[in-house]
């Protein structure tokens, strides 16, 4: 075995060690899991919210998935542009934002509310990712931070952003091409050190299995979502990996997602406990404008308007609820996702 796989073993077994006593594995009687699913409810009875998992930040998800459940594999997926890594930015800030941190009866860390999060970014480096949130936070545009070109006013923003997320426990991994045995080993780690509560990998596709000869990428993103699945269940957290989907949504008139555009990726379907698909209308539609003054751009500008700051999260799978979509807003200045304004709540319009 090579020392990185020793490494990784080893690890694995410390973990095993230091869980030892909570599970042993085996058959559980009835009573003990039926006590265990009325724990659950009770703490969702006396949680703010009355959510069973961990708030979002993101009322409309919510409210349609009870927050996000332990042990479960939720997958993230879009196509490039409609915002996958955004939401799940945005997701990461909001639970380890509101992260309220308590004790175990054992003395182990745990959460109170919000949440420890272990975000892997694989395409983005750490700096990358940071200005992305501090461009949400702030409310300064990220090209602009970028350019150079921001008033005082707005450094002074992101100077204050920046002081207050230095508290929060986000932890990011860059390692490009990471194996699922070193995300497995670092995400056990983790949670040994400083308490894992959530964690976010960015993206599948770019994650690497065990090399076997005669092994396709199907099945080596088969070995990775099942391991995913496998490590939710032993940390007992959510894991919420981002997918890409392939091109045969371009090909369609409606290129809302489905969840047959995931199968040529193995069992990303089969191991999902949730399916997530980003769509935003405003993004196709940007790239189909007509000749300014024809009949065609008038109906496009109003086509336009209506999608304009708005996005859609179609639950696609849940094994715990419904299917439905979730309408949001969509800020792209600064790349975030908002709960839409409720019509009824509106004040009365004027003509």
């Amino acid at each position: 075995m090579p020392p990185a796989g020793q490494i990784e073993d080893a690890e694995r077994r410390l973990f095993e060690l230091a869980e030892t006593g909570q599970y042993d594995g085996g058959f559980h009687d009835f009573s003990s899991a039926i006590n265990t699913a009325l724990d659950m409810a009770s703490a969702a009875y006396q949680r703010e919210g009355g959510l069973s998992g961990i708030a979002t930040g993101i009322h409309a998800l919510d409210s349609r998935m009870g927050g996000l459940q332990p042990s479960d594999l939720i997958i993230l997926a879009g196509r490039p542009g409609m915002g996958k890594t955004s939401l799940a930015t945005n997701i990461a800030f909001n639970i380890a934002h509101h992260h309220v941190p308590d004790t175990a009866a054992d003395g182990s860390p745990i959460s109170a509310d919000g949440g420890v999060v272990g975000f892997f970014s694989l395409e983005m480096s750490a700096e990358q990712l940071a200005t992305r949130i501090i461009s949400e936070q702030s409310e300064v545009s990220s090209s602009k931070i970028r350019r150079g070109e921001i008033t005082e006013a707005d450094f002074e923003k992101l100077a204050f952003c920046a002081q207050e997320m230095t508290r929060i426990p986000l932890f990011i991994d860059e390692t490009g091409g990471i194996s699922i045995a070193q995300l497995a080993a670092r995400a056990r780690r983790l949670k040994r050190q400083r308490g894992l509560d959530v964690l976010v990998i960015d993206y599948i596709q770019l994650m690497t299995a065990s090399k076997r000869a005669g092994d396709s990428r199907v099945q080596e993103v088969t070995e990775i979502t099942t391991g995913l699945k496998a490590l939710a269940k032993e940390l007992q957290i959510p894991i919420i990996a981002l997918s890409q989907l392939s091109r045969q949504v371009e090909s369609r008139d409606d290129k809302r997602p489905q969840l047959s555009d995931l199968r040529e990726s193995g069992s990303i379907e089969q191991d999902a406990d949730v399916v997530l698909f980003v769509y935003r209308e405003e993004y196709y539609l940007k790239n189909r404008e007509p000749k300014e003054g024809t009949e065609e751009w008038f109906k496009w500008e109003m086509e336009m308007r209506e999608a304009e700051g708005k996005a859609e999260v179609i639950i696609a799978k849940q094994r715990h609820g419904p299917t439905g979509t979730a309408k949001l807003g969509f800020q792209a200045m600064f790349t975030r996702f908002t709960d839409l304004a409720d019509e009824g709540y509106l004040p009365e319009r004027h003509e």
